[in-house]
């Protein structure tokens, strides 16, 4: 095989369809480009859409974490700015995430849709794949490949103060600044 495919977009089946349409709206601060026919999509870059909806003409069951299926959708930003602000504006808007995780090859916040999906918003926390590839196969990672919680408001402020970035996006200030949140995989399953 020589071709590669690019992600291009996920659909999800929804009962709430104006709910799921101005949720998704809100937190990729993405605009719809078609809605009719009980359809959806949605786009925030130069793709046509990255997230369709398909209203459902029945009343669906809620999301059961204990089943199989998709767990999560992630997104990255380009700087930890970047994702601090999209968590300020969601959170002045009543979004906030489920759980926030240092991944340690990511700093990431989860937040999870009206149906109960995840959404994951995060940054890279090295500069290359390689980079990120050869500390997923390290200790640290082998240890604990979830990570730790955190509070976004201290790593805000840290980062207001100046503390370098990268020191900010590990596993060791998360649980010097954070020791006493629970265990983030808890969040992630229910």
């Amino acid at each position: 095989m020589t071709a590669t495919p690019k992600f291009a977009h996920v659909v999800l089946q929804t009962s709430r369809f104006e709910e799921m349409r101005d949720w998704y709206c809100t937190v990729l601060d993405a605009h719809v480009v078609y809605e009719g026919h009980g359809l959806c999509f949605i786009t925030f870059d130069e793709e046509h859409h990255r997230v369709a909806l398909l209203g459902a003409p029945v009343q669906l069951e809620p999301r059961n974490p204990a089943a199989a299926g998709m767990h999560h959708t992630a997104y990255t930003f380009d700087t930890l700015e970047d994702l601090l602000d999209r968590y300020d504006s969601l959170k002045e808007r009543g979004i906030e995430p489920k759980v926030p995780i240092q991944h340690g090859v990511t700093t990431s916040l989860y937040y999870q849709d009206p149906d109960g999906n995840f959404v994951e918003l995060q940054i890279d926390n090295f500069a290359t794949p390689d980079e990120a590839t050869a500390y997923m196969n390290g200790p640290e990672y082998g240890n604990n490949p979830v990570g730790v919680s955190f509070v976004p408001e201290a790593m805000r402020k840290a980062l207001a103060q100046g503390t370098p970035v990268s020191e900010i996006t590990t596993h060791s200030w998360a649980l010097q600044t954070s020791p006493d949140l629970p265990d983030p995989m808890a969040a992630l399953t229910s």
